[in-house]
């Protein structure tokens, strides 16, 4: 019979022989990969920023050196092709940057185009989106899939082609639009030019950007329409919530992380479009009505080789983005959005 106080328990012999087999092995000077970054001082905070290191390198060659290289030309008096064979160029100041804010064509028709034209594009773009994905979650699985590849191909085609496509709908004597206006009576048997009118133009760039842009917001609202849960759903149809409730009560405040989001990269991408209406007839520059901020660098660096003049609009540009998405980004936050 046992006494009060048990014994010890004591190692087996076997597994005392196994411990001091394992540290007669491991030698003074082994340590384990985490004993060692302690050792040289690196901690958990440290840890993360050199596995990252690599791709910072190469994303600080690929857009650091850029944007530090446009903003010093925005510097200097960097024009015509003699300063652009000796890559250097005398340093005026901000003196481009007066230049272009003094430029009527700034207020009066560069910036209003590139203003209005973004957030018509982030509206629809987000609007139409929304709705597409609302359309995809409705379907069944063979048409969801047939409708998300229809979806896509819009989405994979080259912002080029894309633009001479539209160009092609929209041909003032043998396009489509121009046929059939022709057809209903609404213009001259002869056709339009739908590209000479400011308003025209930029509703046909509008219908090309958002019809570029839209799938990629379809799909990721997809992906979270998919993340609400059916219980959810179930019970505000059981308390008699139609399909118009269920979305202002549930949907849109599950994915307001989502929609801001794709706001914020639609912001982003709608603001500096330059394909859609540099490709347009008109819009590399004999046109100066339908000029863009993107355009506009690009035609005084290029076509009026003012590379200092160039590069302060794209600098502006860059600053204008970098203002609207703070001033979102923070009130978001503010919200608890994201």
């Amino acid at each position: 019979m046992a006494g009060p106080l048990a014994a010890p328990v004591t190692s087996a012999p076997s597994e005392q022989r196994e411990t001091g087999d394992r540290r007669a092995a491991r030698r003074p000077g082994d340590r384990t990969p985490r004993a060692a970054l302690g050792h040289f001082g690196i901690g958990r905070t440290v840890r993360p920023w050199l596995l990252l290191t690599p791709s910072l390198i190469v994303l600080g060659a690929l857009l650091l050196y850029p944007l530090v290289r446009v903003v010093l030309i925005s510097l200097q008096d960097f024009s015509g092709l003699r300063a652009v064979a000796r890559g250097t160029a005398e340093f005026i100041g901000l003196d481009n940057y007066r230049e272009v804010l003094r430029d009527e064509q700034l207020w009066r028709t560069v910036l209003p185009n590139t203003v209005v034209v973004a957030l018509a594009c982030v509206f629809l773009t987000v609007v139409i989106g929304t709705l597409a994905a609302l359309l995809l979650e409705s379907l069944g699985a063979k048409m969801r899939a047939a409708t998300t590849i229809a979806i896509l191909s819009a989405w994979a085609v080259p912002a080029v082609t894309g633009t001479y496509i539209w160009i092609w709908i929209f041909d003032p004597v043998n396009g489509l639009v121009s046929k059939a206006a022709q057809w209903a009576g609404l213009v001259a048997p002869g056709g339009e030019n739908w590209f000479l009118d400011r308003t025209t133009f930029f509703a046909i760039v509008i219908l090309n950007v958002v019809h570029h842009g839209f799938p990629f917001v379809a799909l990721t609202v997809l992906a979270g329409l998919l993340t609400i849960p059916a219980e959810m759903v179930e019970a505000s149809k059981l308390d008699g919530a139609g399909a118009w409730r269920r979305f202002w009560s549930i949907t849109v405040p599950t994915l307001r992380p989502v929609f801001a989001v794709v706001t914020i990269l639609s912001t982003i991408w709608d603001f500096k479009v330059f394909t859609q209406v540099y490709l347009m007839p008109g819009g590399s520059g004999s046109n100066r009505e339908v000029l863009n901020l993107g355009t506009w660098s690009y035609v005084e660096s290029f076509g009026q080789t003012e590379y200092g003049t160039g590069s302060a609009i794209a600098v502006v540009l860059t600053v204008v983005l970098l203002l609207i998405t703070g001033i979102y980004l923070r009130t978001m936050f503010k919200e608890g959005e994201l």
